[in-house]
């Protein structure tokens, strides 16, 4: 997530920019220059005028968006002016624009994360020997193996036409039901898949709470604060439960700390007391530590994939427009996204699984299964596809969405530092993009600056959500739908809500949740359904 402000820090922090703009307008879908992608999600060429709804998208394409995020935040004084807006929807194939006139304070941003970072950057990132683990569009990019960046010929393809309109399911409305609160700053909801029916949230302070029917437990499920370095971008950032927790009563988080002196990341399992659902802290195991350079862009989405191995999402370490490149690094762990198996046949806390796609490539650590993420803020896979959607947070103009299918091999470059969205970022024009994965939409500083990543429904109380991949604007408030119909990606705002959206989740039974992060969690549902 980010930090927001109208004006720089007083050290001359230049990693913000002044925002301005509309509040609650609907996602950008139609490019200035529009823009073709091929089955594999490569942009290969543009048609002006095309609307990302009607560009063709074949299985196994792929896309993304972006949001602008801050590196440090102070309080800062600012005014509201009153929205005045039009037709808050956007129609196909246009550009949209509401007229609105907001000055972005930060504000917004200490509700989302609690002012305890630092009012400066520092000046020069911290040094790790043992950085990596202790333990649109102007040109085509190549066609080439993601999990090998280089080179290659250009294959183009020609777009399906679009499907009819009348033909596209018509898009439901939501609303929010209030079913959890008294929270502390949630940023994460998670069940165990243990058939109690509990879902736990996530205190980026150090806390996990177990709720059972909407109840909240009497003492928390796990306490871990004295570890915990919170707050800004930092703090308990992610849970998950394996397959087995009934039976082996372990669990894995994802959190930052001071090691000593400095910022880490550190992934953890911890185990349940014996007779007590409740986690005992001192049976910590780490599994991964590394270092954080600055304060933010920390990741911290953790999950177990349809393969039962564990994903770690990472930031690209932080300050602003990823001065070490490490998107880009390949000896890093910072801006990837990460695939380990936590059950080996050794007494490791950890192995490689074999079918990662750098294992034995020297230019990339075997941890590695993606790369070219800036600040991936919650990646979920669909429980029925077993596909998996990304959200990356941008830097100055773009966020977006990024899907990788699951018959994937890994080894995908998702552009940052290179690109921002679909756009040019260093350089800024002319930018190679050989072996890119364009993301599937984005969306710009007019409808929102910092994306969070959502859930593709596949509960069976709301059959009108069916198959949606919601996502929503922490700053903003905004909720898209986004959904493939006959090859074809489209996305649609189904709500304008006033809410801070810090995370989503589901539980065992497929509902979706979005957690406010000021304390309250609401269950998502079609309007006029029970």
């Amino acid at each position: 997530m980010a930090f927001f402000s109208t004006r720089p820090n007083s050290a001359g922090d230049k990693s913000r920019q002044t925002a301005s703009g509309s509040f609650g307008s609907p996602i950008a879908m139609t490019l200035k220059t529009g823009l073709t992608i091929d089955s594999a999600g490569r942009m290969v060429s543009r048609a002006p005028g095309r609307s990302l709804a009607v560009v063709a998208l074949q299985p196994g394409g792929s896309s993304s968006w972006t949001a602008l995020e801050m590196q440090d935040a102070v309080p800062a004084q600012c005014g509201l002016q009153p929205r005045v807006r039009r037709d808050r929807y956007l129609k196909e194939g246009q550009n949209m624009k509401i007229g609105v006139s907001w000055r972005i304070c930060a504000l917004i941003g200490a509700v989302l994360f609690a002012a305890c970072a630092p009012s400066d950057p520092p000046s020069s990132p911290q040094s790790d020997a043992n950085g990596a683990a202790s333990s649109t569009p102007t040109t085509a990019p190549a066609q080439t193996s993601a999990a090998t960046p280089a080179t290659a010929a250009v294959e183009t393809s020609t777009p399906a036409p679009a499907p009819d309109s009348q033909q596209r399911p018509a898009w439901p409305g939501i609303v929010l039901i209030k079913t959890m609160s008294g929270l502390k700053n949630p940023v994460d909801l998670a069940h165990a898949r243990d058939g109690s029916g509990r879902v736990y949230v996530v205190e980026q302070r150090g806390l996990v709470q177990a709720f059972n029917n909407g109840f909240q437990g009497q003492t928390p499920f796990m306490d871990i604060r004295d570890q915990v370095n919170c707050c800004g971008e930092m703090g308990l950032l992610g849970i998950a439960f394996p397959s087995d927790f009934s039976s082996s009563r372990t669990l894995y988080v994802n959190y930052t700390t001071t090691v000593p002196g400095r910022l880490h990341t550190r992934v953890s399992r911890f185990r349940l007391l014996p007779d007590v659902h409740q986690v005992d802290p001192d049976t910590e195991e780490i599994l991964l530590q590394f270092h954080q350079p600055w304060r933010n862009h920390n990741g911290g989405q953790i999950a177990f994939g349809p393969d039962d191995y564990l994903w770690i999402g990472t930031g690209d370490g932080g300050s602003a427009a990823d001065p070490q490149d490490n998107g880009q690094k390949g000896q890093t762990l910072l801006g990837k996204l990460l695939r380990i198996d936590v059950s080996p046949a050794s007494d490791s806390p950890y192995s490689i699984p074999e079918d990662n796609p750098f294992v034995g490539n020297d230019q990339f650590l075997d941890e590695i299964w993606a790369y070219g993420l800036r600040n991936p803020w919650r990646f979920s896979f669909d429980r029925e596809t077993g596909d998996l959607y990304i959200a990356d947070v941008g830097q100055n103009a773009w966020e977006e969405v990024n899907f990788q299918p699951a018959d994937s091999p890994g080894g995908e470059n998702y552009g940052w530092r290179i690109m921002e969205g679909f756009h040019c970022f260093n350089p800024s024009t002319g930018c190679p993009t050989a072996g890119l994965i364009m993301p599937v939409v984005e969306y710009d500083r007019v409808s929102g600056m910092s994306i969070t990543g959502g859930y593709v429904y596949r509960g069976q109380d709301q059959p009108s959500l069916q198959g949606i991949y919601f996502f929503a604007d922490y700053v903003t408030g905004n909720i898209w739908g986004l959904r493939r119909v006959n090859g074809v990606w489209e996305s649609k705002l189904l709500l304008d809500s006033p809410y801070n959206v810090s995370s989503f989740g589901e539980d065992e039974a497929g509902n979706l949740y979005l957690l406010h992060y000021s304390g309250t969690i609401f269950q998502i549902q079609a309007a006029g359904q029970n």
